[in-house]
């Protein structure tokens, strides 16, 4: 199949093309679920648009723990049915629907009590390798294993001698959230969806009880466009409150923040071959393996102040801090700390008690006539959400709609990218990369890392790494802005790469290098440039002050310090 490019003309091509004709489905929001709502949709044939506000996955589904896990904790909660379900959709992506965006990952859980805890906690493990081969969907996963004292030192020197007593080792599976929604996005753009970010819905239109459209502002060029639709999807996670408003509805429900911080550090400050999980007072700490780094997460504390840019106090970094080197032989320092991020988990909060338990679980609504509400709900779990979404939307149309395919439906680059794979060292021979680019690239794009490459053919000097961050390539900006929808500095830094947090200097010395690669792609000025690099280090710069701060009320102060950037 083709693939989409998002670049500058199909954005405008898109949102011209939606107000032109009414759609069959319009999805608000291009986090996860939005996303994959939009591709859910164009799979069974209707007609569908995407908006976004401001970037896909610019909300929670960029500043998660960057896991697709079952969930181990909800099987002490006896929540069987959510892990079930979690278990299947980690297979699902592991072995069909995305292999080269969702990597397996080790964990090592230490165990401080003999007898009791290792019965118990490897009961639990095993309950959950189990359920997931039950689902058919855990072949491409080891089994969990028991590991002695010393064995579990050998697979993790980095621990203290006295903080464990024995250990068990199970997998999960990774993956880098926000390029995962940018390939679901143009994936859905491939089958035919018309998708445009940095639009923002003002109101909603309606006749009578029915809404049947989305007045929509271009953050971008100015203007505004009327986009009718026969079913509009809310699915704007944290904002759903401020998104159903606009109609005037109160709903059944409503969605509560939590906020969630994770750290980086070099992988060197963490001497150990498998990532952790160590329980907490209030609930699990990972430590994750995330290539040349360490992300450790993540902290559970609500939030009511600004949604679009969730601030990580000087509290919430000792927390983590604290918590991890209480079983660390070489404690971490905040001088250790490369990168910090704050996201918002929108939980459900009910207006009864049948709702209010609603947890980490979704919900379907459909609170008006041509409306329909999903929140709630776990990244691992968005394409079950994307499905009900969808077949709730069904309901109101006056056609008759095909079942959801999206169980069968691979992400773009999942296509022949284990050929590629296993031809890594020629393709090496062929561009004149080292082989270790190609397999980035083959992580990053699948298959579609070929249309990097080509980039790289028609300008040898796109093949050279960027100077202050040498995991990327300069062809991979140029790509984020021409195929992907970058439309700004820090979308390629924060999102499309993951530069802001995994260099010290957070990616202000490159920022510069990267505006410039961008401008031609754009059509940006010299001043242009200049605007979005300074942007861009007032942005972190508020974050650092913002990490400087005793609590919430005056980190979010300090970090709405740096205002979003504007279009020229």
């Amino acid at each position: 199949m083709r693939t989409a490019t998002l670049g500058p003309a199909q954005r405008a091509e898109s949102l011209a093309a939606m107000a032109e004709r009414e759609l069959d489905v319009l999805v608000v929001g291009a986090g996860v679920v939005g996303a994959g709502t939009a591709l859910d949709a164009v799979t069974r044939g209707l007609s569908t648009g995407l908006v976004e506000a401001r970037d896909w996955a610019s909300g929670t589904s960029s500043r998660s723990s960057k896991l697709i896990h079952g969930g181990l904790r909800y099987l002490e909660m006896l929540d069987f049915a959510l892990v079930r379900e979690a278990l299947k959709e980690r297979g699902l992506l592991l072995e069909r629907l995305a292999p080269h965006l969702v990597k397996p990952v080790p964990f090592l859980y230490p165990l401080q009590h003999k007898g009791w805890e290792r019965l118990y906690a490897g009961s639990g493990v095993a309950l959950y390798d189990a359920m997931s081969m039950a689902r058919g969907h855990g072949r491409g996963l080891p089994m969990h294993r028991h590991l002695s004292r010393s064995h579990a030192l050998r697979v993790a020197p980095a621990l203290k001698k006295d903080a464990l007593v024995g250990a068990l080792q199970y997998y999960d599976a990774q993956m880098d959230d926000a390029r995962f929604v940018a390939t679901l996005v143009r994936t859905a753009a491939a089958y035919g969806a018309r998708v445009a970010n940095r639009a923002r819905v003002t109101s909603f239109i309606r006749e009578g009880e029915r809404v049947v459209g989305a007045r929509v502002q271009d953050v971008e060029a100015g203007g505004e466009y009327d986009i009718r639709a026969k079913q509009i999807v809310n699915a704007t996670g944290v904002w759903t409150d401020d998104t159903q408003s606009m109609v005037g509805e109160r709903g059944q429900f409503h969605v509560r923040a939590s906020k969630g911080i994770h750290l980086v550090v070099p992988k060197d400050r963490i001497h150990s071959t498998s990532g952790l999980i160590l329980r907490t007072e209030k609930s699990v700490l990972f430590v994750i393996p995330w290539g040349r780094h360490w992300i450790i997460g993540t902290t559970d504390t609500d939030w009511d102040l600004d949604k679009a840019h969730p601030a990580a106090s000087s509290a919430d970094i000792d927390y983590l801090l604290e918590h991890v080197n209480s079983v660390l032989s070489v404690p971490l320092t905040r001088d250790d700390v490369e990168g910090v991020y704050a996201g918002l988990r929108p939980l459900l909060a009910g207006e009864s008690d049948a709702t209010s338990k609603l947890s980490r679980e979704h919900t379907v609504a459909h609170p008006v006539p041509g409306l329909v509400v999903v929140a709630g709900g776990k990244y691992t779990t968005y394409r079950v959400m994307a499905k009900d979404a969808v077949d709730e939307a069904v309901h109101g149309l006056d056609l008759r709609v095909a079942d959801s395919v999206t169980e069968e439906t691979p992400l773009l680059g999942a296509e022949g990218y284990q050929a590629l794979w296993n031809a890594r060292a020629r393709i090496a021979e062929r561009t004149g990369l080292h082989v270790v680019r190609v397999e980035h690239l083959l992580n990053r794009y699948g298959s579609l890392a070929e249309e990097v490459l080509e980039l790289v053919a028609e300008d040898p000097s796109l093949g050279r790494p960027l100077q202050a961050a040498d995991d990327y390539l300069r062809a991979e900006v140029v790509y984020a802005a021409s195929h992907e929808g970058a439309r700004h500095l820090d979308d390629v830094l924060t999102r499309r790469t993951r530069i802001s947090i995994e260099t010290f200097d957070r990616g202000t010395r490159s920022a510069r290098e990267a505006a410039e690669l961008m401008a031609p792609v754009l059509g940006w000025d010299k001043d242009q440039v200049e605007r979005e690099v300074q942007h861009y280090e007032k942005r972190v710069e508020a974050e650092r002050e913002s990490q400087r701060q005793p609590d919430d009320l005056t980190a979010d102060a300090a970090r709405l310090g740096a205002p979003d950037i504007a279009s020229k």
